[in-house]
């Protein structure tokens, strides 16, 4: 991100904004009606955020000011909106998952001389989000078959229209099954790791698990290419070799 746009300043950007269209639209429409726009803008833009601390502030700061200030006159149930709103998009069950920060175009431009695949193998994003990582891996294996999985439904339905050529739907990552994927790419957070190393044992030999920055600290990486400078991307093949310091 550049400097210009270091947090806070694109909160700051983003509260602006709601505020500026809710003093548009509120002299025309009813004051409920007026936050539930604006409140919209504060939760799409809150994927930005790369922490769920600053997508819950993007997405709720516009409401709290707007309490704050006493500006509108709404009824005590109307402040539930910008509530639902944001747990449409950031499902309770996801919370201990990944942020939802997108993965970069050009990410992954290295996989294809280290994992080569052949002509219309099948591959998984897990928990694709806006559609970001199917972008970026089509570049590298564009005779594939793509599918993603996400558990928010706003995200799953602008990922399907960002990426009309994959098979998207809603669902658990941790409940789909992963065996018949030739490979399986992941952005999550250290904390899952962990699980997806459990869940990817059922993945067939010669299958990969892909990475982007967060080690699998349990496997020895088959293989560690560079997305920058300081955002490695992991590869593990099947079958997978345990690290020396986690024994099976």
């Amino acid at each position: 991100m550049p400097q210009l746009l270091k947090w806070p300043v694109p909160a700051l950007l983003v509260w602006g904004g709601a505020w500026i269209l809710y003093l548009s639209v509120s002299g025309y429409v009813s004051d409920v009606w007026a936050m539930t726009v604006a409140c919209a803008v504060g939760v799409a833009f809150s994927v930005i955020g790369n922490t769920r601390a600053r997508q819950w502030a993007l997405a709720l700061g516009f409401p709290i000011s707007l309490w704050l200030s006493g500006s509108a006159t709404l009824p005590a149930w109307a402040w539930l909106v910008p509530l639902a709103l944001a747990l449409l998009v950031y499902p309770v069950h996801a919370w201990r998952d990944a942020p939802i920060f997108p993965t970069p175009l050009n990410a992954l431009h290295e996989l294809h001389s280290v994992a080569p695949l052949p002509s219309e193998a099948s591959i998984l994003d897990a928990g694709c989000g806006l559609g970001d990582g199917l972008r970026a891996l089509r570049r590298v294996y564009p005779q594939a078959r793509f599918s993603g999985i996400e558990f928010s439904w706003p995200l799953r339905l602008m990922a399907a229209l960002r990426c009309p050529w994959a098979r998207i739907w809603h669902g658990d990552i941790w409940q789909e099954d992963w065996s018949g994927y030739d490979l399986v790419y992941l952005f999550q957070r250290p904390e899952t790791m962990p699980r997806a190393v459990a869940k990817a044992q059922e993945m067939k030999p010669g299958a990969w698990l892909v990475s982007l920055e967060f080690e699998a600290a349990e496997l020895t990486p088959t293989a560690v290419v560079r997305a920058s400078a300081d955002r490695p991307v992991w590869l593990y093949q099947a079958p997978f070799k345990p690290a020396a310091h986690h024994p099976q």
